[in-house]
């Protein structure tokens, strides 16, 4: 398993595997980071720990169960002439799941904005929200593991990209999740860009093939272009501070 490590190929192979990982693993801190702002202020930090914690613990098991992931490439069923296989389900269903989930949370921050205290963060249960982040934790971990497989063959390669990659997410998902909560307006387009990832996923497990390359570029034009709009209102804010 550890072979590699004398290998200047998979060294390459580990540092594009890595960079992939970290970037598909932007949209699951996102996810997990809305889901936990449901909560108390002090519980927030441990359940973004323990989804990713129980992330890492997924893909893991289902690199080392390589074997059983290629079964689930077996049709279940078929619709419309398109055969369907476990894993298409879990995708589809996963998709689903987080379209359901960012509809719902851009109804209640636009729609109940007027309202005061609309489920306020202290009636959130800390298992729910742990059970959600899990289900949807077994998709982007799924997707993730496919992948690592249809780039890397060596399977310690594979592992040390998952590990580090998720350490590099602990490390970043506060700070993620404060910048996301403190600009509605971008949480607003993390939510859209979520509703994207969602269909990107249905339309995978339908075996549409849709570039990610072209879903993460949208995302980070917008952000970019949201971003200049947070500098130029703090820079007349400081302005008007000094007059």
């Amino acid at each position: 398993m550890f072979d590699w490590i004398t290998n200047p190929d998979a060294w390459i192979a580990f540092v594009t595997l890595l960079a992939l990982e970290i970037v598909l693993g932007i949209d699951n801190i996102i996810f997990i980071s809305i889901l936990t702002n449901k909560l108390p202020k002090e519980k927030q930090t441990k359940a973004q720990r323990v989804g990713l914690a129980l992330a890492l613990v997924m893909r893991l098991g289902l690199l080392f169960s390589l074997a059983w992931m290629m079964k689930l490439t077996y049709a279940l069923f078929t619709i419309a002439g398109q055969k369907i296989s476990g894993r298409d389900l879990i995708l589809i269903v996963g998709g689903l799941f987080l379209i359901y989930k960012s509809v719902k949370e851009i109804h209640e921050k636009v729609e109940n904005a007027h309202e005061t205290h609309t489920n306020s963060p202290q009636k959130a249960v800390f298992g729910t929200i742990i059970f959600q982040i899990v289900l949807i934790d077994l998709v982007f971990s799924l997707d993730s593991v496919i992948t690592a497989v249809g780039m890397v063959d060596e399977i310690g390669v594979m592992i040390a990209a998952v590990v580090v990659s998720m350490f590099f997410m602990m490390l970043l998902a506060k700070s993620i999740s404060d910048f996301v909560q403190a600009h509605p307006a971008v949480k607003i387009l993390a939510l859209a860009f979520l509703i994207m990832i969602g269909t990107s996923l249905i339309a995978h497990g339908l075996h549409f093939d849709i570039p990610k390359g072209y879903v993460y570029f949208s995302l980070a034009f917008a952000v970019a272009v949201e971003f200049l709009n947070i500098t130029i209102k703090t820079r007349k804010d400081n302005a008007l501070k000094t007059q």
